[in-house]
């Protein structure tokens, strides 16, 4: 029977992501981050139902989110300090994607790409998620607000994993809020660099958290990676190529190939399929991927293969301590 009870718990994890989300959308960590509360002060706080408040309350203490204490007082947790806004690394962002009823429906038709081969996005509701997003202006905010918060955790890691000491700029290409760009001109003196993406993904002032030094340092720059990116002596492109499929990943590398300075690298930044220690996250990344923009994690030799149809060849992988790698590319011999 154990097993079939694990199976239970994972055929229902969808309740848990949804559950997980609503505390999100309604900032119930940053409500207990001063304490414990009661239920129906926490629900006057946040606007909702006392009673049903109190069971979704209750459904998360189960999962380790929050602890209930006397006369319904609920409090957080280590684990539910991670919805807070203002952590390091804050989930709440992601967390809050999943309100967005389309991104559910979509998932719903994952077998719709299986039978296929098609996204699923966008055999359901008819547009790709991108076009979705630029019509729904504050479902596109909070998709890059988990980005930004997504690029800030991993930032000194990759930072860690590469020396950017042979280059004198750097662009983040579909580099959004520019969180990536910051850690790197932050441990990097010298070196100048450029924030490059749609206008509507490109935060144009610094970050708050950048010193005059960053912030003198960084430029923004508007447009498409599929037709022209500024010239750099090093592109990096954090989890882009990931939300594309193959033929498309090849335009954008042949986009940086062709601004790339004598010398230069393109560094692609993402999840490798197979690496030991990261499996299960890379395999259901790779599922999302497939539902949501249409593209698809890779192996080390895919990636080979997409640099070598673009002009670039794989020089060196560097893995960072999470569950993103390096893989730097350099210009084909002429």
């Amino acid at each position: 029977m154990t097993d079939l009870e694990d199976l239970r718990v994972m055929l229902t994890g969808f309740r848990v992501s949804a559950a997980l989300s609503v505390a999100a959308e309604l900032g119930l960590s940053d409500e207990l981050a001063g304490g414990p509360r009661d239920v129906g002060d926490l629900a006057a706080a946040v606007g909702a139902d006392e009673d049903s408040l109190l069971r979704l309350l209750r459904a998360l203490v189960t999962v380790g989110l929050y602890v209930e204490g006397p006369d319904r007082v609920f409090g957080s947790t280590p684990l539910g300090e991670g919805l807070r806004s203002d952590v390091p690394g804050t989930l709440r962002p992601l967390a809050r994607m999943f309100q967005d009823g389309a991104l559910w429906a979509a998932w719903g038709h994952l077998g719709h790409s299986v039978r296929t081969g098609e996204n699923a996005f966008e055999a359901l509701h008819g547009v790709d998620v991108w076009a979705h997003r630029r019509a729904h202006p504050e479902r596109n905010e909070v998709f890059n607000a988990a980005m930004a918060a997504q690029s800030a955790a991993a930032a000194a890691a990759v930072v860690a994993a590469y020396d950017f000491s042979g280059a004198a700029s750097v662009v983040d290409v579909g580099g959004g809020s520019g969180a990536l760009l910051e850690a790197v001109l932050a441990a990097n003196p010298a070196l100048v660099g450029t924030v490059f993406d749609q206008a509507h993904a490109l935060a144009v002032a610094p970050p708050q958290t950048a010193d005059p030094s960053v912030a003198a340092r960084r430029r923004t720059s508007a447009g498409s990676f599929f037709d022209e990116v500024p010239a750099a002596d090093a592109y990096l492109l954090k989890l882009v190529l990931h939300d594309w499929p193959d033929d498309e990943c090849v335009q954008i590398l042949r986009t940086c190939r062709h601004s790339l300075l004598a010398g230069g690298a393109v560094l692609v930044v993402e999840t490798v399929l197979d690496r030991p220690g990261h499996e299960r996250f890379a395999a259901f990344s790779d599922l999302n991927m497939l539902v949501l923009p249409g593209g698809r994690e890779r192996t080390e030799q895919e990636y080979a293969a997409l640099l070598d149809r673009a002009g670039l060849r794989l020089a060196a992988v560097h893995h960072t301590t999470g569950r993103l790698s390096v893989l730097e590319a350099r210009a084909q011999p002429a």
